[in-house]
């Protein structure tokens, strides 16, 4: 028999009262219960580099990293993410005080957000955004402030002016998204220089998450927010090795940021799961220094699988918004008669065997997103085929 509390209050903490559970772990029971293809949650169904699994097993035997690594991280990798970025984008990082390891970028977002924003500070988020930013934001305590990505000529476009009305003497953060999950947005230089006036502007601090860096196509560029001029002293650059090596569940992210910006997201982070992956840690310092030839592989890969998939997709009746980046593709589900993307997603497997995700869980307004439906391209040829295949009966 469950106990029983002598109190009305609910056990859950007001501040997560409107979370539940995430819609990756709904839709992925889903795809198991019905023995459907996932194309839901973002995550490779193939393992990353040989060379690089293989450094984790050395790691292993070797004994380097079986016991707690220090708490910002080996000093392997943050030398390895400081060379990463002093050579793909000339940003000069201390490894010692300006480089800090974290159990993946979503620990990263948290540490960061908890460490920078107090109750009563707003936050401004692209929306639709990474589910995790809102819960990050309602746990620091603060305001989240969406301004809204659109569709604009066939791909989702940043409102400059909205953005700039958004900001008011309460704003403390920008939380920024680029290339952007989910609708694979990629800010140009001209946007990111606005945004980055703005911030100077506004004294305002950045959190810019930028996971998908190297995931960018066609004459999309990624240029990080802190190479521009007032940027590198109040931006915090959020990293990862999942999506760019494969790795997924190791959980291995990274933050870059001046110093005194480390050592106030590093006191967060250390009450948070203070060290982790300390094997992989060794394992993704060799991964950060593969050759340009992996990198440029990787991304001409995943465009051919994007262009397969979107093909796909349209051929079936989408509406499709072309990715410019990350491994998603937004489409939009009103061709098929269809007003409800939840409802759709819910139906699909039993339809035609597919899983997508619903972009109006990524919405603070539900009615923005409420058409419109991601699917993740980060899978095997063979996989997307067969899904392609069976996408051609999508409204039954």
């Amino acid at each position: 028999m469950a106990a029983m509390t002598s109190t009305e209050r609910p056990f859950l903490n007001r501040r997560l009262a409107e979370f539940g559970t995430t819609i990756f772990a709904e839709m992925s029971a889903l795809a198991l219960s019905t023995g459907s293809i996932n194309l839901g949650q973002g995550f490779p169904d193939t393992d990353g580099p040989e060379e690089v699994r293989e450094a984790a097993v050395r790691a292993l035997r070797e004994g380097r990293g079986n016991q707690y690594p220090p708490g910002p991280g080996i000093p392997e990798l943050r030398a390895a993410v400081a060379a990463h970025q002093q050579r793909r984008y000339g940003l000069s990082y201390d490894p010692a005080a300006e480089v800090l390891v974290t159990a993946g970028a979503t620990e990263a977002i948290a540490a960061a957000l908890l460490a920078l924003v107090e109750p009563g500070d707003e936050v401004i988020a692209f929306e639709p955004y990474y589910d995790s930013y809102a819960a990050c934001i309602a746990m620091a305590g603060g305001t989240r402030v969406p301004v809204t990505l659109r569709p604009d000529e066939g791909s989702f476009r940043l409102d400059l002016d909205e953005l700039r009305a958004a900001v008011t003497d309460r704003t403390r953060l920008l939380l920024i998204n680029t290339p952007h999950n989910p609708t694979g947005m990629v800010l140009t230089r001209a946007e990111l220089t606005a945004i980055a006036e703005l911030a100077v502007e506004r004294d305002l601090l950045v959190v810019t998450d930028e996971v998908y860096e190297h995931l960018v196509f066609d004459d999309a560029e990624h240029v990080p927010l802190a190479t521009f001029p007032g940027m590198r002293e109040r931006t915090v650059t959020i990293g990862s090795s999942g999506k760019t090596f494969s790795f997924t569940g190791w959980k291995v992210g990274w933050i870059t940021a001046d110093g005194p910006l480390v050592a106030a997201v590093r006191t967060a982070k250390q009450y948070l799961t203070y060290v982790s992956s300390g094997p992989f840690q060794y394992a993704i310092a060799e991964a950060l220094r593969l050759p340009d030839a992996y990198f440029d592989n990787f991304r001409a890969d995943l465009r051919r699988k994007r262009d397969l998939l979107g093909d796909g997709l349209r051929a079936a009746g989408f509406e499709v918004y072309q990715p410019q980046g990350t491994y998603f593709i937004t489409t939009d589900i009103t061709p098929f008669g269809e007003k409800d993307a939840y409802a759709f997603c819910r139906a699909l497997p039993e339809r035609c065997g597919v899983v997508a995700i619903p972009n109006s869980v990524f919405y603070d307004d539900p009615d923005a997103g409420r058409r419109q439906v991601r699917f993740a391209f980060c899978k095997q040829r063979a996989v997307l085929e067969e899904a392609v295949k069976r996408l051609k009966t999508p409204a039954g």
